[in-house]
């Protein structure tokens, strides 16, 4: 997630509807001759696509290019794209690296109303402690590839280990 993985030569909406051809219910001779599943199916697909883009916000830019688009809304169809297939777990590596903090504001409320208007699971990797601790009901800290703390955010932002690792120890 943290180098934008787009098709930048497809529209969003293609990005959006690419993400759902692991499932499409036709064959390739209803390709070809565009039979009444072939369509209705790729009506679903579109529908589908548009109603993901309007909930996140993106429905004004759904045929636009990628490649045109400000790095924050970039982002923000990756997720889209990832929503799309309606998944359990969206899993988000690093997702505020390279944005701004009104940007970073606008994340944590999008990944709150993904979280409750979806009803997903979110796993997250993230080094920006507003956001971790804006988000996440549970915490597992890692230093050094070692697990130093697991625990409510409370208890993470009150574990010696923790901010012994990220913040330095005063005694030195």
């Amino acid at each position: 997630f943290q180098n934008i993985r787009l098709w930048f030569d497809m529209t969003v909406l293609d990005n959006i509807r690419i993400a759902q051809y692991h499932a499409l219910g036709y064959g390739l001779l209803d390709c070809f001759l565009r039979t009444p599943r072939y369509m209705k199916r790729e009506r679903e697909i579109e529908d589908h696509a548009m109603e993901v883009l309007a909930r996140l916000g993106l429905r004004e830019v759904a045929h636009e290019f990628p490649k045109n688009l400000p790095y924050g809304v970039q982002r923000l169809v990756e997720i889209a794209r990832a929503l799309s297939i309606k998944p359990a777990l969206l899993m988000l590596d690093e997702p505020a690296a390279g944005l701004n903090s009104a940007d970073v504001d606008g994340l944590i409320k999008l990944i709150a109303d993904i979280h409750k208007d979806f009803g997903l699971a979110i796993w997250m990797i993230e080094h920006q402690m507003d956001v971790v601790m804006s988000l996440c009901e549970w915490i597992k800290v890692i230093d050094f590839g070692a697990t130093i703390a697991e625990g409510t955010p409370e208890a993470i932002q009150n574990n010696p280990e923790v901010i012994k690792a990220y913040l330095g120890d005063e005694t030195i």
